[in-house]
């Protein structure tokens, strides 16, 4: 019986931390039979990954697909590129926005959808240090202020 629903493979944890996303898409990746039990197994890494454009074509690279322990010569290259699966049309607009700026492709996160492995990419742009900050710093006073009104709540305070 087929699976259901959304299950989560690997995510990048600092991609949102480095980069601020404008905009996300989710696409297929092409895969061969060992990356997929792999990936089953819940054994990759997104850390190092990025996407290009080459030839009209979008390629996700540096991604760590662990090979198959129970694999035999068939098994995979760990870090092989691998071609993502989006229509003509996604693939023109976003390689004409990471032309056009200092756009890069970046994904964020790596989920079985319906038995399917796909990919959430997003079109981010890199953030500056004192960006960074700013965003921790927005992050920790939104912290703050929720647990002081949950205090008042409670009567604590």
């Amino acid at each position: 019986m087929r699976e259901k629903g959304r299950k989560a493979i690997a995510t990048n944890r600092k991609a949102r931390h480095n980069y601020s996303i404008l905009d996300i898409v989710e696409a297929g990746v092409a895969l061969v039979g060992t990356e997929v039990k792999s990936l089953r197994d819940g054994k990759a890494s997104l850390v190092d990954a990025f996407a290009t454009v080459d030839d009209g074509e979008i390629w996700l690279r540096g991604l760590h697909i662990a090979e198959y322990t129970l694999g035999s010569w068939t098994n995979h290259a760990p870090r092989r590129n691998r071609k993502l699966l989006l229509h003509r049309r996604e693939i023109d607009r976003l390689a004409g926005k990471v032309k056009e700026g200092s756009l890069t492709l970046v994904p964020l996160s790596m989920y079985f959808s319906d038995g399917k492995v796909k990919v959430e990419l997003a079109l981010a742009k890199g953030k500056q240090d004192y960006d960074k900050r700013q965003s921790l710093a927005k992050r920790t006073a939104e912290r703050e202020v929720t647990r002081e009104l949950g205090r008042r709540v409670k009567g604590m305070r």
